[in-house]
């Protein structure tokens, strides 16, 4: 029966339990699980805040909040009871036994009255004694008095429940300091130990102002006394501590904390020494090395560290290993700690980066700003570190104190420590943050802190060491006095920096004597071209454009020797440093790099002076194309005023020379490199393939480096000679590829231009200098090149089987291109028939009714020139006549002719063809140093190779486009060709 009930009781419930269902799942899915935020504060009285439910939470009967609010305790009156029970069940006492006993869980009777807190009271220096022996509660607690006399020599214990034994600085007779005896810091000194007349500010010398410090205030005496007095170890490094925080700063008398660090000191000048260091007395922190006029230097440069340090190998070594001791600002012995990490460094960096501070050999720079809130949460007080490097050692291990110069330290009233090394006071004992002494009330915030605002460990390399050997490292600290005026916006900056240096003297004297003796030769050089230039010029007389050539030609001399002298210092160091396995060079720092910048400088504006100098001759040089073509058949014309017919010559065509024209128009500025190829192939190794990371001031020859690492900066030697070299190696490659493969096989233009100006009949008279220039023959040999296609093909055709004579000057020969010294004869006859076209442009006063029509004269000047100059390389003049012959060897090494032309200009064979002088591309050294200079200059300048290459793309096409646009003009106007047929 009740089987059979149960399906229908489900059956006719089923559409509303269904509901149900599906109600209760949809409110689990919907429902927000909120609560209301509660803090222990905002707890009532009587209410607790129960850290389970994290609420306010009432106590029970007879009980009120405990002084953390997070629990409560019974009234005043009411004893607590154990029950089985979590809870508390609070009990009054009963009227016989009013007072709650100590712990709260029993009533007693009192001796005398009671506390507000209900328990009861004991005179002051008598302790409270509520329970046997045996531990049983008595009826009435007792009052019991501590015998501060012989032989109990107890008082009570700081609970007041016991009597224990007092310090041993006050028995004597009793445990009472009394008058004459001084108590301090829970001590009694005996009167006439120490005068108690201390000085217990701090000194912020940046700001100009003292503060009496809380903390100086409570301790200094009592350290300084039980120091001096009993020895005490703790002590004397809790007044060591306060004469590090006051910058090591004394003066011989005061009695501030070095004051009386050094009195102590100088009292134990009789004890003997700790671990054999004579600055390190018995039970005293070592604080200083001593003030002897230059004991700094002997500490730092005399003896070796007895270790080397090596890059590769199998005894490799670039590990340096330093160790702190560390003590608290109480003077406590906390522990030995390895520096590596974050124990010195404050910039918050990940521990790889902050290892490779300590890797030998790597410039280490690290700087950030801190604020001053995060550091008031991490260093609410100072800790002290006595730092000292490892030497080795497994079962005997050595330490080596490491020297510091603390730069805000003053010695009556000098910073001693900004001077010269002479005067240096090296001390020992440093801190990172300060935020304990520019307190002038205990529980106030400080008025000044002291952050340690830069660190630097610098190693200095052993003169002429090829085992890696370093003087003792020094540590320098500068503090930075920070008042404190909105602790949550200030922010401090703070640097951590390990610099590795050597004695540059003896590099600096083999650069200047390289560059003095170069220099000298430089002189000679530029004598022997200004004697040059006197001589192509035929004068004479020395005057001051004499001195003006003298400076430009020794300008550029100069320029080659810095650049010669930078190149192969910045090539030495990126070698030798580089590569090198026992340590035995390193870089120079920055500061030490400034006279190689200046030397760069040097160099890069003395080569633009070369530079424009040659670019102005280039521009201004005097050139003239010579037509040899000759009219082959006369024109009829027929003259009006007789009406006969007259033969006149046919007219010879000009478009051979404004062909020949516009070729040299065009090969002004070719080049034997490109120029474009040439910045993206050096921007291609530094920035794609990682050559720049050779710039790195650290030993790895590595090209990649990972983004995990920490990357130094680069020296600016290293950068320079890294991308002058890699400029300079481009650039030769392609000048040896241009000249030995592109010239041979693929386009001569030099040697296409000297053909064109055969096959058009024209010959080239280029004048660099007065009496001295360049001569193209172009003169046909066929005699004619005003003709159709056919009879020039055959021309070529005879040319190329030799069936005619050679184009040289000389019958029989292919030379074309000569080196020409001229007469002043021959010079003077030049001017004189280009004088009219000067004084074209002269003042209108001096222009005769000739010369009223420019195009005219332009016409009557190119006849009379063409035909003047053809005549003379015909021998048409005796009195300006030529001679053809070779150069000496030494002329051409020297640049120089020694015969001078009086009598017949000198036509000497040059198939270098040298006249590519007047042109970009017989000046590529000039122009690739150039460039190189420009290209480091304004890399040095921006750190960016990017910069650099896209700067020197700009001023390769300015010079170019200038160059191009100057030449064009003198080509106007010298060779006599209209602009408008240039293209």
């Amino acid at each position: 029966m009740a089987t059979g009930t149960l399906p229908f009781v489900v059956n006719r419930h089923k559409v509303p339990l269904t509901l149900i269902l599906l109600t209760y799942i949809d409110l689990l899915h919907c429902q927000l699980f909120i609560i209301p935020f509660k803090a222990p504060s905002e707890c009532g009285v009587e209410e607790f805040f129960d850290i389970s439910s994290l609420s306010c939470v009432r106590c029970g009967p007879n009980q009120r909040r405990s002084t953390t609010g997070l629990s409560c305790t019974c009234k005043t009156g009411y004893q607590s009871l154990t029950t089985d029970k979590t809870s508390l069940t609070c009990q009054q006492c009963p009227t016989d036994k009013p007072a709650v006993t100590k712990d709260g869980f029993g009533c007693i009777r009192c001796p005398g009255s009671l506390i507000d807190e209900g328990k009861c009271k004991c005179p002051k220096g008598d302790v409270l004694v509520e329970r046997d022996v045996n531990g049983n509660l008595l009826v009435e607690a007792r009052c019991e008095t501590c015998n501060g006399n012989s032989p109990a020599f107890s008082v009570a214990n700081s609970n007041e429940d016991r009597c224990k034994r007092c310090q041993a600085s006050f028995i004597n007779t009793s445990c009472q300091c009394n008058p004459p005896n001084v108590l301090a810091g829970g001590l009694c000194f005996p009167s006439g130990t120490l005068s108690t007349n201390v000085n217990p500010s701090v000194n912020y010398a940046q700001l100009k102002f003292s503060v009496q410090s809380a903390w100086f205030v409570k301790n200094l005496y009592s350290s300084a006394a039980a120091c001096l007095v009993f020895s005490n170890l703790t002590a004397c490094q809790a007044l060591g501590n306060m004469c590090v925080m006051n910058m090591h700063s004394f003066s011989g008398v005061s009695a501030d904390a070095c004051g009386l660090f050094n009195s102590i000191f100088r009292s134990r000048a009789a004890a003997s020494s700790t671990q054999d260091i004579s600055y390190w007395r018995p039970n005293l922190p070592w604080l200083y090395y001593g003030d002897e006029p230059g004991l700094a230097s002997r500490v730092l440069q005399t003896d070796p560290v007895p270790i080397g340090f090596s890059f590769r190998g199998k005894k490799k070594n670039t590990d340096i290993k330093l160790h702190a001791a560390v003590y608290n600002v109480r003077g406590e012995f906390l522990r030995w700690e390895p520096v590596g990490g974050g124990n010195l460094q404050l910039c918050p960096e990940t521990a790889t980066r902050q290892k490779s501070a300590f890797s030998f050999g790597t410039a280490y720079h690290e700087s950030c700003d801190l604020s001053v809130a995060e550091l008031w949460g991490t260093h609410p007080e100072p800790l002290f570190y006595d730092l000292f490097m490892e030497l080795g050692g497994e079962e005997n291990r050595k330490l080596l104190p490491l020297p510091q110069l603390v730069y805000n330290q003053q010695y009556n009233g000098r910073f001693i420590n900004q001077e010269g090394m002479k005067n240096w006071y090296l001390s020992r004992r440093m801190f990172l943050v300060d935020m304990l002494s520019g307190r002038e009330k205990e529980s106030s915030l400080p008025k000044v802190i002291r952050v340690a605002s830069s660190i630097k460990i610098r190693f200095q390399l052993v003169p002429r060491t090829q085992e890696g050997q370093v003087f003792p490292p020094l540590m320098t600290v500068t503090y930075k006095d920070v008042p404190i005026t909105d602790i949550n916006k200030q922010t401090v900056s703070t640097t951590f920096a390990v610099e590795y240096e050597m004695d540059q003297s003896e590099a600096r004297m083999k650069t200047d004597t390289a560059l003095g003796v170069m220099g000298g030769m430089a002189v000679l050089y530029s004598l022997l071209k200004t004697v040059s230039w006197k001589r192509r010029i035929a004068s004479p007389l020395i005057d001051v454009e004499t001195m003006l050539r003298f400076l430009l030609f020794y300008a550029g001399d100069l320029a080659n020797v810095f650049f010669a002298v930078t190149v192969g210092t910045g090539l030495y160091w990126l070698i030798f440093y580089k590569a090198q396995q026992f340590v035995s060079v390193l870089l120079p720092l920055p500061v030490q790099e400034e006279q190689f910048v200046t030397y760069i400088g040097c160099a890069f504006a003395l080569k633009a002076v070369q530079f424009l100098h040659k670019l102005i001759l280039q521009v201004s040089v005097d050139i003239f194309f010579i037509d040899w073509e000759r009219p082959r058949s006369k024109a009829s014309r027929t003259v009006q005023a007789t009406g006969e017919t007259k033969r006149d010559p046919s007219p010879v065509s000009i478009w051979r020379t404004y062909f020949v024209a516009n070729e040299w128009n065009e090969i002004q500025t070719i080049r034997k490199i490109s120029p474009t190829f040439q910045i993206m192939a050096v921007l291609f190794f530094l920035e794609v393939l990682g050559f720049s990371n050779l710039a790195l001031r650290d030993p790895w020859p590595t090209l990649q480096r990972s983004s995990q690492a920490y990357i130094p900066s680069y020296s600016l030697m290293l950068r320079y000679g890294l991308a002058a070299t890699l400029w300079l190696c481009i650039g030769l490659l392609q000048v040896i590829f241009f000249t030995v493969f592109h010239e041979h096989f693929v386009e001569d233009k030099i040697r296409q231009f000297v053909d064109l100006c055969s096959i058009s009949n024209i010959s080239v008279l280029l004048l660099s200098h007065r009496c001295f220039g360049y001569y193209i023959h172009g003169r046909s040999v066929h005699g004619h090149a005003d003709t159709n296609m056919e009879e020039m093909n055959n021309n070529l055709k005879r040319e190329a089987e030799s069936l005619c004579g050679q184009r040289g000057l000389l019958p029989n020969t292919d030379v074309q291109t000569f080196q020409v010294s001229l007469t002043n004869r021959l010079r003077s006859q030049y001017d004189r028939i280009r004088e009219p076209l000067s004084r074209k442009n002269g003042p209108s006063r001096l222009m005769d009714a000739s010369t009223a029509n420019p195009f005219d004269q332009n016409i009557r000047a190119y006849h009379t020139m063409n035909h003047f100059l053809g005549s003379i390389i015909d021998h048409a003049h005796p009195d300006m006549d030529y001679i053809v012959k070779d150069k000496l060897v030494f002329e051409r090494v020297i640049g120089m002719e020694f015969l001078e032309p009086n009598e017949k200009s000198i036509f000497y064979n040059d198939e270098a063809h040298s006249f590519s002088d007047m042109l970009f591309y017989g000046n590529e050294a000039t122009l690739l140093i150039f460039d190189t200079l420009f290209f480091c200059v304004v890399d040095l300048g921006s750190q960016s190779f990017v910069l650099a290459a896209v700067l020197t793309y700009i001023q390769q096409m300015l010079f170019r486009l200038i160059r191009n646009f100057l030449g064009r003009k003198n080509l106007v106007n010298k060779t006599l060709v209209d602009e408008r047929f240039l293209i």
